[in-house]
């Protein structure tokens, strides 16, 4: 009977009364604003894949050019003239994909930051009683 008089007394409470609601509406906001993040971040990560990926085929096409090249030419000069112009384009793209992956890293991190600064993590949930 005292079990059932302190359960009586916890539900009366309000504490008891005030606190679940406030967590479920707490978990609902927080699973809405994770769900938010992830699919921003989800999206961020698909865009840059897509364009690595199109980096990686343009110099597997570049090596596979060099090499139908290299096979047709006669002299040493022609082959010579192939590889420089195959080394200048390999250069040229490397010094690209750097400023890609700079960029893509700051916008990774400028996402980051906007989502994570707009009050997902900052804002303590309070609970009054």
């Amino acid at each position: 009977m005292a079990q059932k008089e302190t359960r009586d007394e916890q539900e009366k409470s309000p504490l008891f009364s005030v606190f679940p609601a406030d967590f479920v509406s707490i978990g609902a906001n927080y699973l809405g604003a994770c769900a938010n993040v992830q699919n921003e971040l989800f999206g961020e990560w698909q865009e840059i894949n897509q364009r690595w990926f199109s980096r990686l085929s343009a110099e597997a096409n570049l090596g596979s050019e060099l090499a139908s090249h290299l096979t047709s030419v006669r002299s040493v000069p022609d082959a010579m003239t192939a590889c420089q112009e195959w080394s200048s384009r390999r250069f040229q793209m490397m010094a690209e994909d750097s400023q890609h992956l700079l960029a893509d890293a700051q916008k990774l991190a400028e996402t980051s930051t906007r989502v994570f600064s707009n009050g997902w993590q900052s804002k303590k949930p309070s609970v009054k009683i």
